[in-house]
């Protein structure tokens, strides 16, 4: 039940157990494959799809399993697979959006290493990694930290400082990311393209670090999210182009949608606030208050500027959230 099927990383790229000072082998088998199904009429599958594949790592002994969110969002079903190929089913703790990160209860005994947290803030550029996949060696990829910086996603996602990786795994959804000392300094969940310093472009995995789930992780165990009011979202996705926030899609039943928002529009302005950066857009409408609150905008849409308001929302309450079966 392998998730990957049989693709294995080319071997230049393979860590080896003599370039590291901890056991290399025991760590990767800390890494398990994640399968999870979604119902057809879950709010993300149109965005996500029903089927989803990557993996997760065991962070304790018990059988809980740390991931990347979109994972297992909404998921009805989950599986996951050792090392060796032992398959056990899973059901989903939860999940924090604003992170990223997931956590799945192993509901059989996976007799597997767990592998520690280590601390992503004191890893350093150049430094380096193992971006680790469920398969041991021939699924993970020896890197470095190319980059520490802020990152923001299209979906209404920012992080004050990922983490960048380089070469880039090319099944990164869940991979654990292993630091110098042979522990987790976090979670890979996307590939994307970047230069460094002005040279060529390159595939970089982004890394959800570490550090941001310690705070939150029993919050999570007991609630299945943080244990605070939800941030207003609008359900948009924007990205930047010639120097402009521009609105590239909407979510089906999303609040932008309702309030008359649309592809094309160029965002000029929250609650009279210039927009100029993507970050600095969702940051304002998270400025406003919780969700529910009112989110004034300002775009240019076909020669005209206009002024809008969006009731915000909470996300979690478009999505299906995890029930044990």
């Amino acid at each position: 039940m392998s998730p990957q099927g049989d693709w294995k990383v080319p071997a230049a790229v393979q860590p080896k157990p003599e370039d590291y000072g901890y056991d290399l082998d025991r760590a990767l088998s800390a890494v398990v494959g994640v399968r999870s199904v979604i119902p057809d009429d879950a709010f993300s599958a149109e965005t996500l799809g029903t089927e989803r594949a990557g993996h997760g790592v065991l962070i304790r002994k018990d059988g809980l399993v740390l991931t990347i969110g979109y994972l297992i969002t909404e998921a009805d079903s989950v599986w996951l697979t050792t090392f060796d190929g032992k398959p056990a089913p899973g059901h989903v703790i939860g999940y924090d959006h604003e992170t990223g990160f997931g956590l799945v209860q192993a509901l059989a005994r996976l007799d597997l290493p767990e592998l520690p947290f280590g601390r992503s803030s004191e890893v350093e550029i150049g430094e380096r990694v193992v971006v680790a996949g469920a398969g041991g060696r021939q699924r993970s990829v020896a890197a470095e930290v190319a980059a520490r910086q802020e990152f923001a996603g299209y979906w209404e996602y920012v992080l004050d400082e990922a983490i960048f990786t380089a070469p880039a795994h090319p099944n990164w959804g869940g991979t654990a990311v292993i630091g110098p000392a042979g522990d987790l300094i976090g979670i890979g969940s996307l590939q994307l393209d970047q230069s460094r310093g002005g040279g060529p472009v390159e595939h970089l995995n982004m890394v959800v670090p570490i550090d941001l789930l310690k705070p939150i992780l029993d919050d999570v165990l007991t609630l299945g999210r943080r244990n605070r009011p939800p941030r207003p979202w609008l359900g948009l996705y924007a990205t930047e182009v010639d120097d402009r926030i521009v609105i590239v899609g909407l979510s089906g039943r999303g609040p932008a949608r309702h309030a008359d928002l649309r592809t094309g529009d160029i965002v000029l302005a929250v609650d009279g606030a210039e927009i100029t950066d993507l970050a600095g857009l969702f940051r304002r409408i998270w400025s406003l208050g919780q969700a529910g609150v009112e989110v004034p905008m300002t775009v240019y849409r076909d020669g005209r500027t206009l002024d809008l308001r969006v009731t915000s929302a909470d996300r979690r309450r478009f999505t299906k959230m995890p029930r044990l079966h």
